[in-house]
């Protein structure tokens, strides 16, 4: 099973020369009475990589992936957005010329996403870089909504850091198992969110839907981004399993950055989503 961001194509874990999701057998990474434990009877989907070493092994010596190294590196990821996010707010006033630069960064932070997901291995360079263009992106987009609505963006961040942190809480505690099947109607359910979406934007621009359509600053604009952060909250079930994944069966350490690749992208589609959320309810007041 593969495991997805928004994009829709991010590449999980890899093995060998080829793919590895979250293991999709029954009862898969799950040992009776520990569900956190690997279960000894599923198949490890890396046990044909070449980096895997004998469980006696310590993983800092073994060159395998621990909670730390996904830790470093997507403290690495996710500062390089905030860096670039406050550069963008401090050097771009809000202007014409900043949206327009504020819409390239954007272009150039969806090719490298884009360019990382379709490779095998994960490239630092191409993660950094586009966590540097999202940040421009976002520092603009932020520096726009908190013009208009004071201290938006503050809300958002807490907003974002409330649902990631809820949602790791729930999944630890066990009340969510991510099975194959709970992956395949989520992601169905995704898709099918994108393409309205996708339709939406397409009626706006052609003048068919008014005040953004489904996306509006009303009632129904609150209800779609809701549902958008609610999306975004299992697109974290997933990177959550996958990481968890991951350590257990010995993926080789630089896969680390795809872990921090893909929570970086959720958690950037929770602040957006929560963002407008916030503008929203405050334009109710």
């Amino acid at each position: 099973m593969r495991s997805s961001n928004p994009v829709f194509s991010r590449r999980g874990f890899s093995r060998d020369n080829g793919y590895a999701g979250f293991n999709t057998a029954p009862q898969a990474g799950y040992a009776q009475g520990n569900p956190y434990a690997p279960n000894p009877h599923a198949q490890n989907p890396y046990a044909q990589n070449p980096y895997a070493q004998p469980d006696v092994q310590a993983p800092a010596a073994t060159g395998r992936m621990t909670m730390d190294d996904v830790v470093l590196r997507s403290a690495l990821t996710l500062g390089t957005v905030a860096v670039g996010a406050v550069l963008a707010w401090a050097l771009l006033p809000v202007s014409g010329t900043s949206y327009g630069l504020a819409v390239g960064a954007a272009i150039v932070a969806f090719v490298l996403a884009m360019v990382q997901s379709f490779k095998r291995t994960p490239s630092p360079a191409l993660i950094l870089g586009y966590a540097a263009f999202e940040g421009v992106f976002l520092g603009v987009f932020s520096e726009m909504f908190n013009s208009r609505w004071n201290g938006a963006p503050f809300q958002a961040v807490l907003g974002t850091m409330a649902v990631s942190g809820a949602t790791l809480l729930v999944y630890k505690a066990g009340w969510i198992r991510v099975t194959a099947r709970y992956a395949r109607i989520g992601i169905a359910i995704a898709m099918a969110f994108m393409v309205v979406m996708a339709i939406n934007l397409l009626l706006v621009a052609f003048g068919v839907a008014d005040d953004g359509g489904l996306r509006s600053f009303g009632p129904l604009g609150a209800l779609v981004g809701i549902i958008a952060i609610v999306l975004g909250a299992f697109f974290l079930t997933l990177d959550f399993k996958q990481i968890e994944d991951g350590i257990a069966y010995g993926a080789p350490r630089n896969e680390s950055w795809l872990a921090a690749f893909g929570l970086t992208m959720t958690l950037v589609w929770i602040y957006i989503e929560m963002l407008r959320l916030v503008a929203i309810f405050s334009s109710n007041d």
